[in-house]
């Protein structure tokens, strides 16, 4: 089987609004995400994070805490997706994904993400979950 990993960012604002795109191969449904891609060669999974939310947002983050890492199965891919809870620093939205896989970048409350047709459905319950607990006096 082939292996594939990458990041993912958390990013919330003083508002508690989940930092997000609209994401999809041009033939495909458009979903929301939270910002992440795949691990280039000599990347850790901290630099591909913050690297991911640059190119799909045109934010900088810092990297807040480690939450988890998710293991599964796409097809022919075993995928390692590692999972990072970020601070906002600065920047202006701005989609540098060179990819062209993304069409949108939004802030989405608690209350939006229950009904987003979610790219990854299972990270809804992982962002409503850290919704109740993330303290929303972050800088930024």
């Amino acid at each position: 089987m082939k292996k594939w990993e990458g990041s993912a960012a958390v990013c919330l604002n003083q508002h508690g609004q989940f930092l997000m795109v609209l994401q999809g191969k041009p033939e495909e449904e458009k979903k929301w995400s939270i910002p992440s891609g795949e691990l280039e060669s000599g990347e850790t999974p901290e630099q591909c994070c913050i690297r991911e939310v640059y190119e799909e947002t045109g934010y900088h983050v810092e990297i807040k805490e480690k939450l988890f890492v998710k293991q599964t199965s796409d097809g022919p891919y075993e995928v390692t997706v590692h999972y990072f809870l970020t601070d906002l620093k600065g920047g202006t939205p701005v989609i540098h994904d060179p990819d062209g896989l993304i069409y949108e970048i939004g802030w989405k409350s608690a209350g939006v993400i229950r009904h987003l047709d979610l790219s990854f459905p299972e990270d809804r319950e992982i962002l409503l979950q850290l919704s109740e607990t993330c303290s929303f006096n972050q800088d930024g």
